[in-house]
Order: C-alpha cells, then sequence, then structure tokens
C-alpha cells in the first residue's frame, strides 16, 4: 500500500508544485496540504498519515514551526514520522529536530525536492521509522565541530566513514565513495562503534547513535 504524506508549505506555488510532484511517484498519497502549523497539526490529528512533509517555516512566526510540529507530532502521534525541509543549512534546527532521537525524522534541503526519486525514498525511510539527514547538513556540522569531545580519539580515516554513515550510504556505498574494501569499511565502523562507546545495540540502532552522539557533542559546545 502507498504511504500517506501531508505535505506543509505556506507558499502555494510551492504547496501545489510539490504535491503534483509526489502524486507521480509510486508508492505515495498526498492526503492533505496544509498552510501553518495549527493546520498542520489538525490536519495530522483527523487524517494519521504514516509521514508529514513539511517546511520549516510557516505562520504564525515564519521561524521553526516545522521544527515545533515535529516534536509535537512526536509527542501526540508516535507513529507518524516527519521530515522538514529548510531553504538553508540550519544547524542549530537540525541538532533541535534529532536531540530527542533520530527514529522517524529527517532533515532535508529544499533543493530536495526537485528529485522525486530522492524526496520519495526519504519520506518511505522516514515512514518505517528510520532517519534521513541531508549530506550537506552532515558536512556543516561534521566541519564546524569536527574537534569536539567524544570524537577526539577517531581518525581521519573514520571521521570519513562516520560521516558517509551519517548522510545514509550502506555499507557497500561507503566502501565504493572512499575506494575501500568491504572489509575495511567494517573494519573503520567497528572501530567508531567501539571508541564511540556504542557496543551494546544492534547494527541499525548504533548506526543512528553514532551520528547523535556527534550532534550532542555539537549541542554541548555552545
Amino acid at each position: 500500500m502507498p504511504i500517506r504524506v501531508v505535505f506543509a508549505d505556506d507558499n502555494y506555488l510551492a504547496r501545489e508544485g510539490v504535491s503534483a510532484l509526489l502524486a507521480e511517484g509510486e508508492g505515495i498519497d498526498v492526503v492533505d496540504t496544509a498552510t501553518d502549523l495549527d493546520s498542520l497539526m489538525r490536519s495530522v490529528a483527523k487524517n494519521l498519515p504514516d509521514v508529514v512533509l513539511t517546511d520549516i517555516r510557516m505562520p504564525p512566526t515564519q521561524t521553526d514551526e516545522g521544527i515545533e510540529a515535529a516534536r509535537r507530532i512526536r509527542a501526540e502521534h508516535p507513529g507518524v514520522g516527519v521530515v522538514v525541509l529548510s531553504q538553508y543549512v540550519e544547524e542549530d534546527y537540525a541538532f533541535a529536530l534529532l536531540a530527542e532521537g533520530a527514529g522517524g525524522v529527517g532533515y532535508l534541503l529544499k533543493e530536495r525536492v526537485g528529485d522525486l526519486d530522492e524526496i520519495a525514498r526519504a519520506l518511505h525511510e522516514v515512514a518505517r521509522g528510520g532517519s534521513v539527514l541531508d549530506p550537506l547538513v552532515v558536512e556543516a556540522l561534521l566541519a564546524r565541530h569536527a574537534g569536539d569531545g567524544p570524537l577526539l580519539g577517531l581518525t581521519d580515516r573514520e571521521r570519513a566513514v562516520l560521516h558517509e554513515m551519517a548522510t545514509g550510504r550502506n555499507n557497500v556505498a561507503i566502501a565504493k565513495t572512499l575506494f575501500l574494501s568491504a572489509r575495511a569499511v567494517e573494519k573503520h565502523i567497528g572501530s567508531v562503534f567501539q571508541k564511540l562507546g556504542l557496543v551494546d545495540e544492534h547494527e541499525v540502532s548504533r548506526r543512528v547513535m553514532a551520528v547523535l552522539t556527534y550532534l550532542d557533542a555539537s549541542g554541548s559546545s555552545r
């Protein structure tokens, strides 16, 4: 069955254009649209979608309504995933979104919306409880806080592998990107988990927690 999506954006052209684009994709059903935080929350309560796709800035304040919506949806409707769209890389907002856990949330730049395959992949991943971070957001976070506490013991290669993990690549893709063997990637990932103290969780949780450990270090440094 297709995943059911509610899309929120106060810009009429963006709202209609993205809705039409999503309608072209297989496995996606846009069940409603919203224009502000209040109408989004009403729509979620009424429709109980699988995932919400929302702009980060909407009325009434045009600041972080998308982040606030994500917080409230997680509290009131924990089975609903949320993907937040932002015009720019806003590290503080990304940290705020993921600070309470990465499961069922995503943070993408708006420029990704033009790629139907990419946005569809993100929606499906978040709808099933996964997480998606825009590669440019991850790059900015890693560049800004590369020397922060928990990451201090990582080698350059381990940092590179962690970066690729955070962008959502699997081991095969990481190996291809970094020109490593699959065995070498597994070894580096194991070392990252060990150095970050992530040894008792299953594989998916450890990959997510590796990113969250970094984001937590980022927040504590400000």
